[in-house]
């Protein structure tokens, strides 16, 4: 009986260990040249995670000012990480090749991209199933952005409705407080 009990308590450690440590970093993507990337190695930096569409009304504005936010504060703490996705309106309908030339060609983009998934149903990527959860938002459309802090929990989450100008100033004070942080560790 003791035995038993021990050992549904041991189980029972075990499963909460788990859930606590469960974060978005813990996953892993194919980057948009096929190589399976750790999202790790981005764990300890504030990244700003969003479904990227070529073809979409929200395109060009989103483009520009994701680029725009890569160069002013990454990539040391902070990085876009961009997931095409076809889901919505059926407006990524290309290979991860023309979409990376067409995102490099057009805005110059220096952050990292990934191969298109899926972000909603029950074929999406893992790592969005686990934004939708913690954060309760789901995407709707293509552009939608989470905020994740360097320890890979979700900050925030916001619709294409709502443009990156309007969340800089929360990614900046993320940034700034993740910098403060690192050199109070100094």
């Amino acid at each position: 009986m003791v035995a038993a009990l021990v050992s549904a308590w041991l189980l029972l450690a075990v499963v909460a260990c788990a859930q606590r440590e469960q974060d978005f970093y813990n996953f892993k993507a194919v980057n948009i040249r096929g190589k399976l990337v750790s999202l790790e190695k981005y764990r300890g930096s504030v990244s700003l995670v969003v479904n990227v569409a070529s073809e979409c009304g929200f395109t060009d504005q989103h483009y520009r000012a994701l680029q725009q936010l890569q160069r002013d504060l990454g990539p040391h703490h902070f990085n876009v990480l961009a997931f095409p996705c076809n889901q919505f309106g059926q407006q990524e309908p290309d290979s991860n090749k023309e979409i990376e030339s067409f995102a490099r060609r057009t805005y110059s983009v220096s952050f990292p991209m990934f191969s298109k998934v899926a972000v909603t149903g029950t074929g999406a990527h893992p790592a969005f199933k686990y934004l939708t959860q913690t954060s309760g938002k789901e995407p709707t459309w293509n552009f939608w952005k989470y905020l994740v802090a360097p320890d890979g929990k979700v900050a925030g989450a916001w619709d294409p409705t709502v443009s990156v100008e309007e969340i800089k100033p929360q990614i900046t004070a993320l940034v700034r407080k993740l910098i403060l942080k690192k050199r109070e560790d100094l």
